[in-house]
């Protein structure tokens, strides 16, 4: 019932907040009381790039490698797997800069007023001949062959110099 919830919210939280013992108290008492160790797993599939994110890019491969591991050997086994993902994740260091990126663009889409800008030529493939006569990939530089990034539009023009991590949520 509503135990369930609140327990995986306060492993949640308990990792967000990096008490590895809460942390581990919280986990041990949804196991201990049945729960299921992929749900865990899919939850801290989440977690890794909800809260952790790039502070630690590791952490998602530690995460998806949790649930395969609990996956392929189950209860009791899995459960020194959650554990240790569990702990990784209190004491890994916490951003939520792309969470909350992604929110903003989503934002942004949500609110926009009338049909979404088209994608810039030039950023458009172009695998026939018509294609390329009405433009398509024209003046696109292909970083590869530059030693340096190059300097290129990749928005469309109605959002030229929006920055998706500078952004505030209203």
């Amino acid at each position: 019932g509503e135990e369930h919830y609140n327990c995986i919210s306060a492993l949640h939280k308990s990792m967000r907040g990096s008490d590895e013992n809460a942390s581990l108290y919280w986990l041990a008492r949804m196991l201990e009381g049945g729960e299921d160790p992929l749900y865990v797993a899919r939850r801290l599939v989440r977690f890794a790039s909800e809260d952790i994110g790039l502070a630690d890019p590791l952490a998602l491969t530690q995460a998806v490698a949790a649930y395969q591991g609990c996956h392929f050997i189950g209860m009791p086994e899995c459960e020194v797997i959650l554990a240790q993902c569990v702990v990784y994740f209190a004491r890994a260091p916490k951003s939520v800069e792309v969470y909350r990126a992604y929110g903003n663009v989503k934002e942004c889409l949500r609110t926009h007023t009338g049909p979404l800008p088209p994608v810039p030529l030039h950023l458009r493939n172009a695998p026939t001949r018509l294609m390329k006569n009405l433009g398509y990939g024209k003046g696109y530089k292909y970083n590869p062959m530059y030693k340096e990034p190059v300097e290129q539009d990749y928005l469309p023009e109605e959002l030229k110099g929006t920055d998706f991590f500078k952004e505030q949520k209203t």
